[in-house]
């Protein structure tokens, strides 16, 4: 596959580190030299300097014989245009664009996107992914990380062995003889920054955390198993009314019933905006990171306190003020890899890295046929992947952890096409048009592409 990919920012960077792993050509196009540069010699693609709304940068990139633009520059006219133009001149079949700002997305301009309007395929938009990831997290309360699959039957959790977790020190193969009727895989597990591969023998230890594969219905059950109780929040405070903010007090009070939100935001006028927009939140105008503050929105009394401002550091110390308030969970966007592996062991319940879920939702929507859905989880470090098994597929009548183990990769879970879920034992065998879930470390992701009969059926 060819692909050009506009803006060579942390998105962009980290989309085209992906995709050029899988021997794709790539190229990448920003304004800015220094930018291209960094992508040009770290990176297997290629880098042209210049404004990638421009025709004739993107016919320097290569265009002409694309077979999509991924357009994540910071400036969502530009990305629109730049698809646009790929169309129009160029006749490129799939065009991805990051559009950030909510105005175009209201559904009063829903034929704004349209093949005869601004022939966009897909739009990725970071706040809402952004505040879909923390609602889910709230629905989900204990977990680190909520992502569902196959269809919302099975869900991804991440969450963190704390001292009172009862399977502490005990090997994995004592998991079905104290829980007979739970039902789960263990994908990966983290301590500190190392990446553990999980095997019969492995004993969890305090502090790590634990990504597991769980069915819908057996959430809470599972969650209890590995020491978390904690019910869904219903007293909430956002610190940060930008659009991050905006998005996500909506969606608390769209999911989470009988709610009582707040919302932090120190500018005045943003803040007297939010205020219109939210009539059911209580909008406080104030520095978030001051004692005072956390006083008057009651932190001491609060369930889950969450920091997502434009500013990282503010966001962990907000989130730590909290903490030391004494709110019972805290959640912080975080968008610096440096602080990402820290934050957690400072008291900070859950991160979410925006990035991260804009290059997972991407990848999405790069791939198609066989691949189904791809997640990004511990930044990168691991893949988890939902991918269906045809006919011709070289894992059919193969057992599936023969097919995966010797590739590095850890097989999670089965699902039938008659909606049977099984999590795989040694002479578990897949079936045609089964969807399997499959996480592989970075360096082994490509692997996955050998197990199905597609090398990765982009595009």
């Amino acid at each position: 596959m060819k692909a050009v990919i506009c803006g060579a920012g942390q998105v962009g960077y980290t989309i085209a580190s992906y995709l050029s792993r899988e021997n794709n050509s790539i190229t990448i196009v920003d304004s800015n030299p220094e930018l291209v540069a960094v992508a040009s010699d770290t990176l297997d693609v290629n880098g042209v300097v210049g404004h990638a709304s421009h025709p004739h940068t993107l016919e320097k990139a290569g265009i002409r014989d694309a077979d999509m633009i991924i357009a994540v520059t910071a400036s969502d006219e530009i990305n629109m245009v730049a698809c646009q133009v790929a169309h129009s001149l160029f006749n490129v079949p799939k065009k991805i664009a990051r559009i950030r700002h909510q105005s175009y997305r209201d559904p009063a301009w829903a034929n704004l996107f349209s093949r005869y309007n601004m022939p966009i395929d897909v739009i990725i938009s970071p706040e809402l992914e952004v505040a879909n990831a923390i609602t889910n997290r709230l629905i989900v309360p204990g977990t680190t990380n909520d992502v569902p699959m196959a269809d919302g039957r099975l869900h991804l959790i991440g969450l963190v062995c704390e001292e009172n977790c009862p399977l502490l020190n005990t090997a994995m193969r004592q998991y079905g003889l104290l829980f007979p009727d739970l039902s789960f895989s263990v994908l990966a597990i983290f301590r500190g920054p190392d990446h553990i591969a999980p095997n019969m023998d492995v004993q969890l230890e305090e502090g790590d955390e634990v990504y597991l594969l769980v069915e819908r219905k057996q959430l809470t059950r599972v969650l209890a198993a590995f020491g978390h109780h904690e019910q869904v929040a219903k007293n909430i405070v956002i610190m940060g009314g930008g659009n991050v903010g905006l998005c996500l007090a909506h969606h608390i009070m769209d999911h989470i019933p009988g709610v009582q939100l707040k919302l932090v935001e120190s500018n005045a006028a943003r803040a007297q905006y939010l205020s219109e927009a939210l009539p059911n939140v209580l909008i406080i105008n104030g520095d978030g990171v001051t004692a005072d503050m956390m006083e008057e929105a009651n932190i001491s009394q609060t369930d889950t306190f969450i920091a997502v401002t434009q500013n990282d550091e503010e966001n962990i110390l907000g989130s730590l003020l909290a903490k030391q308030s004494g709110c019972k969970r805290t959640i912080a966007l975080i968008n610096k890899d440096i602080y990402a592996g820290l934050v957690i062991d400072y008291g900070i319940d859950a991160i979410v890295n925006p990035r991260s879920i804009t290059v997972s939702n991407v990848l999405q929507h790069v791939r198609r046929g066989r691949i189904k859905a791809v997640h990004s989880i511990r930044d990168g470090a691991a893949e988890v992947i939902e991918a269906q098994a045809s006919e011709t597929c070289g894992i059919v009548n193969q057992c599936l952890r023969d097919m995966t183990e010797e590739k590095g990769i850890i097989a999670g879970a089965i699902v039938r096409k008659n909606g049977e879920i099984i999590i795989p034992k040694s002479d578990t065998k897949v079936e045609t048009d089964d969807r399997v879930i499959l996480l592989a470390p970075q360096r082994k992701a490509g692997n996955v592409e050998k197990l199905f009969s597609f090398s990765v059926d982009l595009f």
